[in-house]
C-alpha cells in the first residue's frame, strides 16, 4: 500500500528516531537532508525499503531520496510533525555538526565543495526558471519567431535575465548564512563586487572593472565578511554592537575586496575558464567521454551542485557553457540503462520503480533512477556511466554549449544555442542508445534484482 505525503513523513520520522533525534533538516530538488543527534538509532535499512523512498545517502547529513516535487510536500509534512512535537532543540547544534564532520573524516576539499553546494542549492529553482525563460526567448529570437525589438521579447528578456544580473547579491546572502554571518552583510558583499560605480575607482593607476572576479570574488568577500563580523563582535560592547560591528566589518571588507578579492577572484575565474576550455580543446572527444562518464559518481555524493559557480563563470566569461551539455549526458546514460532493465526484467516491483523514475530522468532529474534502480543493482550503474561517456564525447566533438544554467535532459534543449538544438538532441539519443546497449548486453540480468522480489 502506497503512503501519502503525511504518512510517508511520519514513518520516516519514526525510523529516524523521532523528533527528539532531529537536529536540523532541509531539502533540495530530490532529497530530504536530515542531521540527527544519534546515528545509531536510525533504521537505515528500513528507510531504504520504504515505498516512496528511492534511496539513502550517508554523508555529513542523511540524505533521503524522495524525488522532485514530492520531496517538497513530504518535507512540509515532516516539519509539521516536528513542530507538533515541540520543534528542534537548537542547543549545541554547531558543536554537534562539527563532531559529526570530524567523525566522517571528510577532506577539507570535500567539505568546501559541500558548503559551496549548500550556498547554491537554494538558488536552483530561480536558476532553472530564469535559465529556461532566457533560453526559450533567445531561441525564439534566433529562429525569427519573435522580433528581437518586440515588446514581448524585451519583456521576457528582462524577466529571464534579472537573476543573472544580481545573482551576486543572493550568493552573498547564502554564503553569509552558511558561514555564520549576517545575511544582509553577505548581500552587501555581492553589491561591492557588481556595483557599476566601481568603474569610477582607480587603484594602482587602473580603473576597476565592475563584476571582476564574478561569483568567485563574491564568495571570497562574503565568507571573509562573515568571519570578520564574528571576530569583531567578540571585542565590541553589546550596547554598541549594532553600530560598530557592521560598520567596521563593511569598511574593512570593502577595501580588501577591491584591493585583493576582486583581482584574485578574476585570476581564479580566468584559470577555471581557460583550464576547462583547454582540456576540451586538447582532449576533444576523450575529455568529453571522461567528463561525461565520471559525473554520476559526483552526483551520488551530492557534490555536483558545487559545480554551479563554474557553469556561471563560464557563461560570464565566454558567453556560453560547453561543460553543462557534456555533464548532462550522465542522466541520459541512466535513462538508457533503465529502459534496458525495464525490457529485460520480469520483476514487477523493479518495473514499477523504473516507471515511476523514468519521467524525472527524461526531464533531467537523474537521482531517482540512480538511487532507486541502477546503483542498488550495481553493474547497471557502470554501464550507464559508459553510455554517459559516449554521449559526452559526442557533445564535446560538436562543441555544444548552453546560454544559461538549468536542468539537464530534455529541458536543456531550450538553453542550447538555437543552431545546435538538433545536435544536442542527437547527442541525447546517442547517450540513451549507448546506455541501453551497454546495459542490455553486458550490465544486467534478473539475478541481480533479488531485492526487488
Amino acid at each position: 500500500m502506497s503512503l501519502d505525503n503525511h504518512q510517508l513523513a511520519k514513518v520516516i520520522l519514526e525510523m529516524l528516531g523521532g523528533a527528539s533525534n532531529i537536529e536540523a533538516y532541509t531539502h533540495c530538488m530530490t532529497r530530504l537532508r536530515v542531521t540527527v543527534k544519534d546515528d545509531s538509532i536510525v533504521k537505515k535499512a528500513d528507510i531504504r525499503k520504504l515505498e516512496g523512498v528511492l534511496g539513502l545517502v550517508e554523508e555529513e547529513t542523511l540524505q533521503i531520496i524522495i524525488g522532485p516535487g514530492k520531496v517538497n510536500k513530504v518535507t512540509e509534512e515532516f516539519g509539521k510533525l516536528i513542530d507538533e512535537s515541540g520543534g528542534i532543540n537548537l542547543e549545541n547544534r554547531a558543536a554537534q555538526r562539527k563532531s559529526e564532520l570530524k567523525e566522517k573524516n571528510a577532506t577539507p576539499f570535500k567539505l568546501l565543495l559541500r558548503r559551496i553546494a549548500s550556498i547554491f542549492i537554494p538558488l536552483i529553482p530561480a536558476l532553472v526558471a530564469s535559465g529556461l525563460i532566457t533560453g526559450v526567448t533567445k531561441a525564439a529570437v534566433q529562429a525569427k519567431w519573435l522580433p528581437a525589438d518586440s515588446q514581448i521579447a524585451i519583456l521576457l528578456t528582462v524577466i529571464g535575465s534579472g537573476l543573472f544580473a544580481y545573482l551576486g547579491i543572493l550568493v552573498g546572502i547564502n554564503a553569509a548564512k552558511e558561514f555564520g554571518g549576517s545575511p544582509a552583510l553577505g548581500g552587501l558583499a555581492g553589491i561591492l563586487v557588481i556595483n557599476p560605480a566601481v568603474a569610477d575607482i582607480k587603484l594602482f593607476g587602473e580603473a576597476l572593472l565592475p563584476g571582476r572576479g564574478g561569483l568567485i570574488g563574491v564568495l571570497l568577500a562574503a565568507i571573509f565578511m562573515a568571519v570578520l563580523e564574528k571576530r569583531i563582535r567578540k571585542f565590541v560592547p553589546q550596547s554598541l554592537d549594532i553600530i560598530i560591528t557592521p560598520t567596521v566589518t563593511v569598511l574593512i571588507t570593502g577595501i580588501i575586496t577591491y584591493v585583493v578579492f576582486m583581482p584574485i577572484g578574476g585570476l581564479i575565474s580566468d584559470g577555471i575558464t581557460k583550464g576547462l576550455l583547454g582540456v576540451l580543446e586538447v582532449g576533444g572527444v576523450v575529455a568529453g567521454f571522461v567528463l561525461g562518464a565520471t559525473f554520476l559518481p559526483l552526483v551520488i555524493t551530492g557534490l555536483h551542485q558545487g559545480l554551479t559557480p563554474v557553469h556561471l563563470e563560464l557563461i560570464n566569461s565566454i558567453g556560453d557553457d560547453p561543460l553543462l551539455p557534456i555533464l548532462a549526458m550522465g542522466g541520459a546514460g541512466q535513462v538508457g540503462a533503465a529502459f534496458a532493465i525495464y525490457i529485460k526484467t520480469k520483476k514487477k516491483r523493479l518495473k514499477r520503480a523504473i516507471g515511476g523514475a523514468l519521467p524525472s530522468g527524461l526531464l533531467g532529474i537523474g537521482e531517482p533512477l540512480i538511487f532507486g534502480v541502477t546503483l542498488p543493482l550495481g553493474r547497471p550503474f557502470l554501464t550507464a556511466c559508459l553510455g554517459a561517456g559516449i554521449g559526452g564525447a559526442f557533445q564535446a566533438h560538436f562543441h555544444i554549449a548552453t546560454v544559461a544554467v538549468g536542468v539537464s535532459g530534455l529541458p536543456l534543449t531550450f538553453l542550447v544555442h538555437a543552431h545546435q538544438i538538433l545536435l544536442y538532441l542527437l547527442g541525447l539519443v546517442v547517450a540513451y542508445a549507448a546506455g541501453f546497449v551497454c546495459t542490455y548486453f553486458f550490465g544486467f540480468n534478473d539475478e541481480m534484482a533479488r531485492e526487488f522480489e
